[in-house]
């Protein structure tokens, strides 16, 4: 079977938001993140030419997280209005080519991701600006993390992530269950870093057989974890992304590259956003402008 890329529409919306300036279309909506999306959307299909795509989005509602513990995200910004405003835009754009995208309130895009990687056996790359989804890393799931606007990438599969963090992708959850998350908002074991957090769980393998050998840590260590039990097991139960997300199912049929229709997304791209320089490339390129394939040609009914 073909490879599969996965897309955190989310991440790389937000990413292209702040990279680029400020973009309108003809009634004076900014576009400039959808822009962003756009072009590195067909940068991809274009360098690595996946079989099958997918693309995965936040929802507004609260999550089980937040469920779990109030203050998760709480300090976190409030999305701008002229981001949010992009958000139908990239989803009509993506209703035209006809590529799929998934969503789930009570979830967050990243486990959306999850359940869609463990579903499929195919090599799958993840593009996300959000290290969370290095734990998802396995034999054949691997993640392009954007590290400078959107033109520099850098690809962590198994082996880079033991190179630059020293520990391997499914002991991610529990280094971040010791050390926390800022940006989350919820806090590990207070007084224990990243180095710490690494090294302790290189030495012993997972949080609960670090538990089950704090008789063998210098004292001051030893406090901090005793003291900081309740937080870490609750820091690892945010930190683990959800892999069993219901309600999202994947037919490779319906996420299969051959469905995009460049013809009408040029078409849109010209007449609704203004991004007659991509439509262009369009008509003029690589990409071939297909009509949608019937549902009974892929298989589907």
């Amino acid at each position: 079977m073909g490879d599969f890329l996965l897309i955190d529409g989310h991440a790389i919306l937000h990413r292209a938001y702040h990279a680029l300036p400020p973009l309108t279309n003809a009634q004076g909506v900014q576009t400039n993140a959808v822009y962003g999306f756009t072009t590195m959307l067909m940068r991809l299909l274009e360098n690595w030419r996946p079989e099958f795509l997918a693309v995965a989005f936040d929802r507004p509602e609260p999550t089980f997280r937040q469920q779990i513990y109030t203050q998760y995200q709480e300090k976190r910004p409030e999305m701008e209005g002229n981001l949010r405003a992009q958000i139908p835009l990239v989803h009509e754009l993506l209703d035209t080519l006809g590529i799929k995208y998934f969503e789930m309130a009570g979830f967050e895009a990243d486990d959306v991701l999850g359940t869609l990687a463990a579903q499929t056996n195919n090599e799958t790359m993840i593009v996300s600006g959000d290290r969370d989804l290095l734990q998802l890393i396995n034999d054949h799931v691997k993640v392009l993390v954007p590290v400078r606007g959107l033109g520099e990438t850098k690809l962590y599969d198994d082996q880079k992530v033991r190179e630059e963090f020293g520990v391997t992708p499914d002991q991610w959850v529990d280094v971040k269950a010791l050390k926390g998350d800022q940006s989350d908002g919820y806090p590990g074991v207070r007084g224990i870093g990243p180095k710490t957090a690494c090294d302790l769980i290189v030495k012993y393998r997972t949080l609960e057989n670090l538990y089950k050998h704090l008789g063998e840590l210098k004292p001051q260590l030893k406090l901090k974890l005793v003291e900081g039990a309740d937080d870490a097991g609750l820091s690892k139960k945010l930190a683990a992304i959800r892999t069993d997300v219901p309600g999202v199912y994947l037919n490779l049929g319906l996420v299969s590259v051959d469905r995009i229709s460049w013809e009408l997304g040029a078409k849109f791209m010209r007449e609704k956003l203004g991004f007659r320089s991509i439509a262009d490339k369009i008509k003029n390129s690589k990409f071939q402008t297909k009509t949608t394939i019937p549902p009974e040609q892929l298989g589907l009914i």
